[in-house]
């Protein structure tokens, strides 16, 4: 997701490019074991466990169907590291019911078609999918993936996931963030009723659910959204800051991809917009601050995630911190390491509750991860799971750039639910 623009973007954009590539490239696919079809078909009794697809009398296969080679590859290596780090873990311990966790993953490289192939080969032989990225992927499975029964956690948050009781979608939704971002902007940066705030953001599931939340709190608060929306393919926001600062706005929500992140921050500062940004979860990534875009995203840059950052000092995030450098030494920590290492946890707490009641088909699984209330803990904010028609959490973090921190980021504003977001109504699907 991003591009970087102008000539000092250039540059950026050339340096997280090989940045993403050599991340891509030490990350290979595991191979598929476990047996079955769609939902349970197949499902047996294994030493009065039963059992459905991907589970075996010694193994539970998880599959993780990410990107390793498209844009966010950086973020597909960290996430499946940090997953295959917690079922090794847990593997040691002696595994879950009796069983040792079995991780595959397939790169779609961010490609629907890829994505939906690859969904077709390892789904029958999954007892969980613990990694899905990308929205529009899995909106396309979203029919399929429900009627399988098969526990996916996205890597996406648009709420056109929300609805289905297979699909966890985790923490809050980007419509949700900002909300909770635009009552930020009135809170601690001055912006007030009759202001105009830009939002730019991408075409597609991604940037339209975080407009619907920029509109909603924008329209309660008394001001206008000045919208400038781009294709994940285009890379220099030169064109989109010349419409902002020609509309007067005062501060610019980002719902992009990093690199366009870097590109619309840099370019504003060398117009001379000096003005406040909020971006969407998705839109930041530490690699960013070492290219020419770094002191522009330091300067008046924040976004906002339910997701803790990896900074924090507590002691789960201290641990999987020094437990990832050990296990995986130079590699850059960013989100997506408790992001996926949390995914990789929310799927063992549903097998081990499956497991004590002795029912491990897909069925079994998905009523023991609908009958927890209260998830989180060290990686983000508390999550509900019991309901899957709403967010699991409308509380956000606002966190800010910092060269200086584990992760390149700091909270700069504790998780809280704004005022506005408590009785936002989610649109589902």
């Amino acid at each position: 997701m991003g591009k970087i623009g102008t000539r000092a973007g250039v540059a950026a954009l050339a340096l997280l490019s090989l940045a993403v590539a050599a991340s891509a490239g030490g990350c290979a696919s595991g191979k598929t074991t476990g047996g079955g079809g769609g939902g349970d078909a197949g499902a047996a009794n294994v030493d009065g466990v039963k059992t459905g697809p991907g589970v075996t009398a010694t193994t539970i296969t998880v599959s993780a169907l990410t990107d390793l080679t498209g844009p966010y590859a950086s973020f597909g290596k960290s996430q499946t590291q940090a997953q295959q780090l917690y079922f090794d873990q847990v593997n040691a311990g002696g595994g879950v019911c009796g069983r040792k966790y079995e991780l595959v993953v397939r790169d779609h490289g961010y490609d629907t078609q890829k994505a939906v192939a690859a969904y077709t080969e390892i789904a029958p032989k999954s007892a969980a999918i613990v990694q899905f990225i990308g929205s529009p992927m899995i909106t396309a499975l979203k029919q399929r993936i429900d009627g399988d029964k098969l526990l996916t956690i996205p890597m996406a948050w648009a709420t056109t996931l929300l609805g289905s009781r297979a699909i966890q979608v985790t923490g809050t939704t980007y419509d949700v963030d900002m909300v909770n971002a635009v009552e930020f902007l009135t809170k601690e940066k001055g912006i007030k009723s009759g202001d105009k705030i830009g939002h730019l953001y991408f075409e597609g599931d991604y940037g339209e659910s975080s407009l619907n939340g920029s509109k909603y709190a924008a329209d309660k608060l008394g001001l206008q959204i000045v919208e400038q929306k781009i294709k994940a393919t285009d890379q220099d926001m030169s064109a989109q800051v010349a419409a902002f600062k020609a509309a007067g706005v005062k501060a610019v929500l980002v719902s992009v991809g990093p690199r366009q992140a870097a590109s619309l921050v840099g370019v504003s500062l060398a117009k001379g917009m000096d003005v406040p940004f909020v971006g969407s979860n998705s839109a930041y990534a530490p690699q960013l601050l070492a290219t020419p875009a770094g002191p522009a995203l330091l300067k008046d840059f924040y976004y906002v995630s339910a997701g803790t950052p990896v900074s924090a000092q507590n002691p789960g995030m201290q641990k999987l911190v020094a437990d990832y450098q050990a296990k995986y030494p130079g590699e850059t920590l960013d989100s997506g390491v408790p992001t996926g290492w949390s995914a990789a946890m929310i799927v063992d707490e549903a097998m081990k509750k499956a497991c004590e009641a002795k029912d491990l088909t897909r069925e079994g699984v998905l009523n023991a991860h609908r009958s927890q209330s209260n998830f989180g803990g060290d990686f983000g904010t508390p999550m509900n799971f019991t309901f899957f028609d709403k967010p699991a959490s409308r509380s956000s973090y606002v966190l800010k750039p910092d060269k200086a921190a584990l992760g390149g980021a700091v909270v700069f504003r504790e998780a809280e639910v704004s005022e506005l977001a408590k009785d936002y109504p989610v649109p589902v699907g």
